[in-house]
């Protein structure tokens, strides 16, 4: 069975190029320019991309919506507008923020990211290498052996972030502005400091770290 997408996007070029490339990726597609009939064309939909600049409602309160009507519906967010604020702002219910212009392989990509990341959360938990994470309600951390895993606040924003973006390499800008909703700096450790406790409580072997990957030069990813 196909997988049915929302898409909202006002601009009937854009619209036309996305709409027929993810149809030709086997996708069905729901393209509306505005967000007036979203909430009932969202119903049996696996996805939802929202371009933030719409007539009538803007893409914010749309997905806003969308996301309380639809808690499990994965959320992507398309903008042209690249300042800090919007992205934190869109982040706050969202599940990814793609800046126009974008390439369709980007977007095809973090599609099937979502959807494979969607599709795997209506299970109890998470087996990762060593760890059983209980996603439901309060997202537990478990050692295989039973033990629970405390994490401190930022320990568990950090980690939870980078398990809602599984498998993608996250920037040290992103994570950073992502928990502490403010600009990065270069240079600053904290986020390193924060990494390192973190990979003591949940790694193995913390020099050789199975869980969090740091990729040199750009950041660190969770790797199923």
């Amino acid at each position: 069975m196909s997988t049915t997408l929302l898409y909202i996007e006002d601009d009937k070029e854009i619209g036309s190029v996305v709409t027929a490339d993810l149809i030709e990726r086997n996708y069905t597609v729901r393209w509306l320019r505005s967000g007036e009939e979203a909430m009932e064309q969202a119903e049996g939909c696996q996805l939802a991309i929202l371009d933030v600049m719409l007539p009538g409602l803007d893409g914010f309160t749309v997905g806003q919506r969308l996301k309380k009507a639809y808690p499990k519906l994965p959320i992507l967010m398309l903008s042209a507008r690249t300042s800090i604020d919007d992205k934190l702002q869109g982040l706050q219910f969202a599940d990814d923020y793609l800046t126009k212009p974008f390439h369709p392989e980007e977007l095809a990509a973090r599609i099937e990211v979502l959807l494979r990341r969607a599709g795997s959360s209506g299970s109890e938990e998470l087996l990762l290498k060593h760890l059983i994470i209980y996603e439901e309600e309060n997202r537990i951390v478990h050692a295989e052996n039973g033990d629970e895993i405390r994490l401190t606040g930022k320990q568990y924003q950090i980690f939870f972030y980078l398990l809602r973006h599984l498998n993608q390499i996250m920037t040290k800008e992103q994570i950073y502005e992502a928990v502490w909703g403010e600009l990065y700096m270069e240079g600053d450790k904290t986020l390193m400091v924060h990494i390192r406790y973190l990979r003591e409580k949940l790694e193995l072997d913390p020099a050789t770290p199975q869980i969090i990957e740091t990729i040199r030069g750009v950041g660190y990813r969770v790797r199923a």
